[in-house]
């Protein structure tokens, strides 16, 4: 009797988007032996580039329901996957921990509700006696911010891991496609994609992973799905301050759902916005850079030295992510708003067991 992997060998899987979950979807699938395709016009230049890479998992407030469950399940998947990916790269790595902040009193006693009720070791309150909450305050001028620690989570670079993976999808012969996917039908039991230079191409099984243009493709097929675009920003700002050193400080936090990852003594990268448009807003500066109250000088006075964005899909309707088996081989697997990265795990998990049951 040929085993599972020899039969999938034959089964054509073709994966519209090359983010995150695209990429975590072929290298799933390409484990298992599936003959894998990835189609995307622009792979460099999705939203997943531009991403900061915090992981928030452990330290996910609402500790029930279907998005817990999706990030418990990634935090027990991603040390797998990396030591997994390490053999291709040995300097990517989940630098930890993770330190989320703030100067409001009531969201602080929230936090620290939230330690207690879970009673989790990698879970810590940081407050006004602890070294790592003195270097802040002192940095930030100011004696208000407080917040907690997670052991479990951190941060991989997103550049990094996407060139990775790409290292280790080519290890596995996964072919790459630099094309538009502008229709999509079945015929008999397989799948033709047609793409924007007029390329048919035949598979098994679509996975669509492009963001909002999955709409596009799905909505002659009559499933009532909406998908509205999210913009986010992130600035790198230079400081000219001898008395601040940015390499004090942690190697990355969140104040006030402000993510700041210093990058040299006067270096700091903050991000990222929520904006529900396809094109920036101007004026970003001042809306990244007021952290507190009252910004201290230095980040006054900072400069702009690169900014980037990237349009994420927000579902509209239902919760994030949409992750739907639409039968006949169809599988939709976007929508993943601000956790794509932390979640690619569990979701090339569900996507491979979707298939493998298709074809079982």
């Amino acid at each position: 009797m040929k085993s599972l992997k020899e039969n999938f060998q034959k089964v054509h899987v073709l994966v519209i988007g090359s983010g995150i979950i695209g990429k975590f979807n072929a290298l799933e699938l390409s484990e298992l032996g599936f003959q894998i395709t990835i189609i995307d016009p622009t792979q460099d230049k999705n939203s997943s580039n531009a991403a900061l890479g915090l992981l928030m998992g452990n330290i996910y407030q609402k500790r029930k329901g279907r998005s817990w469950t999706l990030r418990k399940q990634s935090l027990e998947l991603w040390p797998i996957w990396l030591k997994h990916l390490q053999a291709f790269n040995n300097e990517l790595n989940i630098e930890k921990p993770l330190i989320q902040l703030t100067t409001n009193e009531e969201t602080f006693k929230k936090l620290k509700k939230f330690i207690n009720e879970n009673n989790d070791q990698n879970l810590k309150s940081l407050e006004g006696d602890s070294i790592i909450i003195e270097n802040i305050n002192k940095a930030f001028q100011t004696r208000n911010i407080k917040g907690i620690i997670s052991k479990k989570d951190g941060r991989i670079n997103a550049g990094t891991l996407l060139k990775t993976i790409d290292t280790c999808l080519k290890n596995k012969k996964v072919n790459f496609l630099k094309d538009k996917v502008i229709k999509i039908r079945k015929l008999n039991t397989h799948w033709i994609a047609t793409s924007k230079t007029k390329k048919e191409i035949k598979s098994d099984v679509i996975i669509l992973c492009n963001s909002l243009n999955t709409i596009d493709l799905i909505d002659n097929l009559s499933h009532n799905i909406k998908l509205k675009p999210v913009l986010g920003q992130a600035i790198e700002i230079s400081v000219n301050d001898a008395e601040v050193d940015l390499l004090a400080l942690p190697k990355h936090f969140n104040i006030n759902g402000k993510n700041i990852i210093p990058v040299s003594k006067n270096k700091l990268i903050i991000g990222s916005t929520d904006e529900y448009s396809t094109k920036p807003e101007e004026n970003i500066f001042e809306k990244l850079t007021n952290i507190i109250d009252k910004k201290p000088n230095w980040l006054v006075k900072a400069h702009v030295l690169k900014r980037w964005s990237g349009i994420r899909s927000r579902p509209d309707g239902e919760p994030s992510p949409i992750m739907k088996n639409l039968g006949d081989g169809l599988i939709i697997c976007t929508g993943f708003y601000k956790n794509g990265i932390l979640l690619a795990p569990a979701c090339s998990k569900w996507v491979a067991n979707e298939i493998k049951n298709y074809f079982s």
